[in-house]
């Protein structure tokens, strides 16, 4: 099978602007688009640029714009997409070279969440820490997140503002919220209850729909908005733990 491939190639040190280069190269259908951009790269241009790494949709290095949805290029096949294939960046994080862009302001989102697990001294545990399975089952769906930046650059909010946290940042911040173990859900609900936090979120679903992982993305913020107002209604100052705020949005949802 025959296809043309368009890629929008960009080298900022010698580009003035960015333009399509167009290829045409022999792939089976049910190759990836991994696979034919090797092709490419490999036999017909070498300064073709992109990033990969495990190929097998677990590194989340490989997303890029595809017919104008974000996906990644190990996991789409070549069937799936037809005869002719635009690829591009990711948008709304800068362009170094061709399909590579700088992905430090969405990791610098996804620190400012504290996405890690916070026990305070009274709190450490003596021994392993026990959940039941319904307490995993609560975040169970945020911790599949493999950080490829696709849900956060397929937000036209983010696109727009590049100070929003983005959808990848309040997904890590979710995990660790719901997290019966955890002590610092008060301090991430502040920091997401911010002028670029959670609230700039329009629930267009584009998130939702460009995850590779199938995380309900758009799910996840509306939860954390709903943990935000509960906390808000507790109105004693006092901070709540993970466990605490979980379950106050939970109530709040059922009712």
């Amino acid at each position: 099978m025959r296809v043309k491939i368009h890629v929008r190639r960009y080298n900022p040190e010698q580009d003035p602007a960015p333009y399509w280069a167009h290829y045409e190269v022999d792939v089976e259908p049910t190759d990836r688009l991994l696979d034919a951009l090797h092709e490419i790269k490999w036999r017909v241009d070498g300064s073709l640029s992109f990033r990969r790494s495990c190929a097998h949709g677990v590194c989340g290095s490989d997303a890029m714009l595809v017919n104008g949805v974000n996906r990644l290029a190990c996991k789409v096949l070549i069937k799936d997409l037809g005869p002719e294939i635009r690829v591009e960046p990711i948008r709304g994080l800068p362009v170094l070279k061709d399909l590579i862009v700088d992905m430090e302001p969405f990791f610098e989102a996804y620190r400012t969440v504290k996405p890690y697990l916070i026990v305070d001294d009274e709190h450490l545990p003596e021994r392993e820490q026990l959940q039941s399975p319904e307490e995993r089952e609560r975040f169970d769906d945020t911790t599949k997140c493999i950080l490829c930046a696709a849900c956060t650059t397929s937000c036209p909010i983010f696109w727009a503002n590049g100070r929003y946290l983005g959808p990848a940042a309040i997904v890590a911040a979710h995990r660790f919220i719901f997290d019966s173990r955890d002590q610092g859900a008060a301090d991430r609900l502040a920091i997401l209850d911010s002028r670029d936090g959670v609230w700039r979120c329009r629930t267009v679903f584009n998130c939702t729909d460009a995850c590779p992982r199938g995380i309900q993305v758009t799910r996840a913020i509306q939860e954390v908005k709903q943990a935000i107002v509960s906390n808000r209604l507790r109105g004693d100052g006092r901070a709540a733990g993970a466990g605490a705020a979980g379950r106050a949005a939970d109530r709040l949802r059922a009712e």
